[in-house]
């Protein structure tokens, strides 16, 4: 009995390494895509899809792209033209969707143009950090001290 058993269950997790996972998409209607997936799907012999390329952003700076994959003309902030600590918005009109922070200070970034906090907000490290995709468009962000 604990043979069968054995037999049976080895045999069950063997079909699940090998097979795909299942959808759990209705009859008839596509897949949901998963929001964990790092790699898109590549069918064997295709091409594999490029990779982003990181955006041009200087040593000490904060660069914004109001497209996704650093798409777009950027706009640029250095610490030099930024109050620490202080609400700088975006140019009017303008949201960013892609950014680059190698100001050495960690950055908030803000979907409200007046950095408020019933918003959504999000903070980025500053020794290098480029984020291809925003989780919402940018309006604002704040410097702060290290």
């Amino acid at each position: 009995m604990y043979t069968k058993t054995f037999l049976a269950a080895a045999a069950v997790l063997t079909a699940l390494v090998a097979a795909p996972a299942a959808s759990s998409a209705a009859p008839g209607t596509a897949p949901a895509a998963s929001p964990s997936a790092a790699v898109p799907a590549v069918a064997p012999g295709a091409a594999a899809p490029a990779a982003t390329t990181l955006g041009a952003c200087g040593p000490g700076q904060l660069c914004l792209w109001p497209k996704a994959d650093f798409k777009g003309r950027a706009v640029t902030h250095e610490l030099a033209s930024v109050d620490i600590e202080s609400c700088t918005a975006l140019p009017a009109g303008m949201s960013a969707q892609a950014l680059a922070n190698r100001t050495g200070r960690p950055v908030t970034t803000y979907q409200s143009a007046e950095c408020a906090e019933t918003g959504e907000f999000e903070t980025y490290p500053g020794r290098g950090t480029w984020v291809p995709q925003t989780p919402y468009k940018v309006r604002a962000f704040k410097l702060w001290e290290r």
